[in-house]
């Protein structure tokens, strides 16, 4: 759908975050005097008034009624498309799009590589374009990774690098190569099952002309098998890890020591990123030494340095079980007490649970939520490390400080959303900058969003 389609339509936007304003001032940039009503949080509606005067505002959650007076609905990313008053709507003719699928209308020629997975999704993208404008391509950074596409309308990129949430991925137009990072449950409140989580996370496959997956992952190659040109990372005949290298086939290329952002899957978010920036025909070979200049993403496995004889590390971004473990496993041979726990979505800890019982941390701190539940699964187990249970993030961290020794690791990855205490993960790794003794205000922003790089003629 382009913009231009909206005109002289009944048209509501639905969400006031970041995706919403974006929306709002796009639409305005083009139609000034499409009339537009707007749902949102009470909380928001000064907010919104001071945004755009000329909003109807409607401070309420819509129900089916409300949504089917319009022709159009605009929601952002949060709002699940299964929600029974949208799908009633949807029945009755109400279309529903979203500042993406709008983005991919305007931009229907666009060189785009689009990344979606369950984990590694976002270091992914950001390492895709750091290689692709250290080899001088004018690349943009933007979708799911922190800056809505619609906030970039109309400026010019030679390559489009855009993440995309399990949210999302139906919302794309057709695009030269989409890359699949990781596959495992999460979102399920959003979904309301696995099995859509799945189907949903993999409709990128419908939109990409090429489709690059993890070749490590055999759920996920059973579940792409069918698309036509289908290329893998991770196996030994492409781009993969071994012997402590990043290889191309045979060939050692980068030394995974020289990685600033730590651990085995980030060194396998580097080999992805070489394997697409090969798909579309680019020297990966020659771009691979930019790899050491690459700087982690805040909130994920970043080190906040030493304080008070600990070692801090913030991965608040972890909002599953298995990317919990997946912290635990870059941090190996070192002592950590790790702080889990958050809002509850009812995600399964039984690989958490098992793992800790086989090779449990120093101590684990859980929290929030469903810290109770993750607690007594622990207990159960008997996980023969100390599993304390506290309120919230700042009895975590003072608990944490009582048990983990001089020297020794306390790392912040929840396996769980940050919506039972903050606003998100970002508000939550700030906190725990702060509580941990650091100034948080330098954790804002994922350095590279927007565009970078000189344009071609």
């Amino acid at each position: 759908m382009r913009i231009a389609e909206l005109a002289d339509r009944h048209v509501a936007i639905w969400g006031f975050g970041r995706e919403g304003h974006a929306v709002i001032k796009a639409l305005r940039s083009q139609l000034p005097a499409q009339a537009l009503t707007l749902f949102c949080r009470a909380a928001e509606v000064e907010d919104a008034r001071a945004f755009d005067p000329t909003l109807e505002i409607v401070a309420d959650e819509p129900d089916a009624a409300a949504l089917a007076r319009f022709d159009v609905v605009v929601k952002s990313p949060g709002i699940s498309a299964y929600k029974p008053a949208l799908l009633a709507a949807q029945a009755q003719g109400t279309r529903f799009t979203s500042g993406t699928a709008l983005w991919f209308g305007e931009n229907p020629d666009a060189r785009v590589i689009a990344v979606t997975g369950t984990k590694g999704k976002s270091t992914t993208s950001a390492l895709i374009a750091h290689l692709a404008r250290s080899s001088g391509v004018r690349t943009a950074l933007a979708g799911n990774i922190g800056l809505p596409l619609l906030e970039l309308l109309g400026q010019r990129a030679d390559l489009w690098v855009i993440e995309l949430s399990s949210f999302q991925t139906g919302e794309a137009g057709p695009l030269e190569l989409g890359v699949v990072t990781s596959l495992y449950e999460e979102h399920l409140d959003w979904h309301g099952s696995r099995e859509r989580y799945v189907a949903d996370k993999l409709k990128l496959a419908d939109a990409a002309r090429t489709l690059l997956v993890n070749g490590l992952q055999p759920n996920l190659l059973q579940h792409t098998a069918a698309h036509p040109h289908r290329l893998l990372f991770g196996v030994p005949e492409c781009w993969h890890v071994a012997d402590g290298t990043i290889r191309r086939g045979a060939q050692a290329v980068f030394d995974i020591a020289q990685l600033v952002a730590p651990g085995l899957h980030n060194a396998l978010n580097a080999c992805a990123a070489l394997e697409a920036l090969e798909a579309i025909g680019m020297d990966a070979l020659a771009a691979a030494p930019a790899l050491a200049t690459f700087r982690p993403l805040p909130h994920r496995l970043q080190p906040l340095g030493e304080h008070d004889g600990w070692h801090w590390v913030n991965d608040s971004i972890s909002t599953t079980p298995l990317a919990t473990l997946a912290a635990l496993e870059s941090l190996h041979g070192r002592t950590v007490t790790v702080l889990v726990g958050g809002h509850d979505r009812g995600l399964d800890w039984t690989p958490f649970v098992e793992a800790m019982r086989a090779a449990p941390a120093h101590a684990i701190v859980c929290m929030g939520a469903n810290g109770a539940r993750i607690e007594a699964a622990l207990r159960k187990a008997g996980t023969a490390c100390p599993v304390v249970r506290v309120a919230d993030l700042a009895g975590a961290v003072a608990v944490a400080t009582t048990h983990a020794p001089r020297g020794g690791v306390i790392l912040l990855s929840p396996g769980a959303p940050s919506f039972d205490q903050f606003t998100d993960y970002a508000e939550r790794g700030r906190r725990f900058a702060t509580l941990a003794g650091f100034d948080s205000s330098g954790i804002v922003s994922i350095d590279g969003l927007g565009i970078e790089g000189t344009p071609r003629d």
